[in-house]
Parts: C-alpha cells; sequence; structure tokens
C-alpha cells in the first residue's frame, strides 16, 4: 500500500477494517428519558472546562434508546450533560456517556471526542412506569423512574432545546503519552422529527463506583422530567478552541 492510498483511504482504524463507517448518522425511534437535577455547583466548577461557562447548578441525566442507528445498529446510552454557554449563548456539555455497543464507542471517541465507556445502559417501560437503569460492570451506579406519558410537552420547546449546540473536550494522545490533540468541539442535531414528548413524576438515584463517577454530580433535587422520541441526524462537528494551538 503507497502513501498515496493510505492518504486517500484512511479515516478511522483499523485501516483495513475500520470499527465504524463514515457518516451521516441518522437515527430513527431515538428514545430518550432525561431527568434534570440540581447538583453542587463546586462539583460542577471542576470539571465543566473553559472557555464555557455555567449555567447554574443543573445537570440533565439521560437515558437513551437507539434502535436504529446507521452504521452503530441497536444500542442504548446512559449518561451526563450540564447546561453551560459558550460566547453567552445556550448550550449543553457532554460529560459522562456509558453505552453497550462498540462501532459508537470508537467512532463518538475517534471523531468527536464523545466521554464514552463501555458499561450496561436499559431503558424500558415497566408496567405504568418508564425506567432506565446504568450498571457498569455488575455494579448498579444509576437509577431513574417516571411516570409514563402522564403529560404531553410544549413541541416547540422541545425542538429548541434539541437544536442547540453541544461541547465535547476531545483528546487524543501522542505516542509518548502526552496529548497530541486536545480541543473543544461543537456539534449540533439536524433533520429533527419530534414523534412526541412527555412529562411526568420522576427519580432520579445515583451510586458511588471508582471507574463510573456518576455520583460525583449528586441529586439535591429532582426538577424535572422528559420522555422524547425523535428521529435525527447527528452532525459532524467543529474545533471551537484548541488548548495546544
Amino acid at each position: 500500500m503507497d502513501e498515496t492510498t493510505i492518504k486517500e483511504t484512511a479515516f478511522a482504524m483499523p485501516m483495513t477494517s475500520p470499527g465504524f463507517p463514515k457518516g451521516p448518522y441518522r437515527f430513527v425511534n431515538r428514545e430518550y428519558m432525561i431527568l434534570t437535577y440540581r447538583t453542587d455547583r463546586a462539583a460542577l466548577e471542576a470539571i465543566v472546562p473553559a472557555p464555557l461557562e455555567l449555567a447554574g447548578d443543573v445537570v440533565k441525566y439521560e437515558f437513551i434508546r437507539m434502535p436504529d442507528s446507521t452504521g452503530f445498529g441497536d444500542y442504548t446510552e446512559s449518561g451526563q450533560v450540564i447546561p453551560v454557554r459558550y460566547n453567552g449563548k445556550p448550550g449543553v456539555y457532554v460529560h459522562s456517556m456509558f453505552l453497550n455497543d462498540h462501532p459508537p464507542i470508537a467512532g463518538g471517541r475517534e471523531i468527536w471526542g464523545f466521554p464514552k465507556k463501555l458499561a450496561r445502559p436499559v431503558l424500558e417501560v415497566d408496567i405504568d412506569t418508564l425506567v432506565g437503569t446504568l450498571d457498569y460492570g455488575r455494579i448498579r451506579v444509576a437509577t431513574g423512574t417516571m411516570g409514563y406519558k402522564h403529560a404531553v410537552l410544549d413541541r416547540e420547546s422541545v425542538l429548541a432545546s434539541m437544536h442547540e449546540p453541544n461541547f465535547l473536550l476531545k483528546i487524543v494522545p501522542h505516542v509518548d503519552g502526552s496529548a497530541r490533540i486536545c480541543e473543544l468541539v461543537r456539534y449540533q442535531m439536524s433533520d429533527i422529527t419530534l414523534k412526541g414528548a412527555w412529562t411526568g413524576p420522576a427519580a432520579l438515584a445515583l451510586y458511588p463506583h471508582a471507574l463510573a463517577p456518576v455520583a460525583d454530580l449528586p441529586v439535591r433535587e429532582v426538577m424535572g422530567a422528559a420522555h422524547i422520541l425523535a428521529d435525527l441526524t447527528l452532525d459532524l462537528g467543529e474545533v471551537v478552541h484548541d488548548y495546544l494551538g
């Protein structure tokens, strides 16, 4: 294989059998349970990277079912996003993500810099309750519950929140172990078809774990919940800040 071929064909590892295909990535019937809660502001200040600014003391804990995802298949994800501002405009910082499928772990980390780790999240309906759980290995680290479709949410407000920019801290190490890439990345969702959005009473419990430290952002008060069903496209990102440049 000559250098020209390498330059023209290389996009992911391993080169001869990449762990994921090229995008764009379309998601059909993507289902969310998002539990919004207050936490300790000092804990948020310790993890949200500048130049992002905190929007308050709020965290959104997400459980997401993705049964039909281009190139990634059928998988579930769970994690925490934090409302922030960048240049005075609202967005969210993706702090942690745990999922059960290798291609989106590899693709998410390599392309955008998603903070993805392998775990066992589940989102399902148990009689009259929407239930989300996250196990890291055999250990339960999160349980969320929500009354199933108790009330309809305002469509325009939900769509506005889904169109907000998301921010990631992308880190790629050099062969000597130092950071070769350290960037703040922004991405958004597009071509969103909102199929439904509901709310209801909700509860969230987080449990300490050394390698899945979701409880480091403790639950002080559950403020609300959203159950969303939508089709959407995950857009590729852009670098908005280079920490090494």
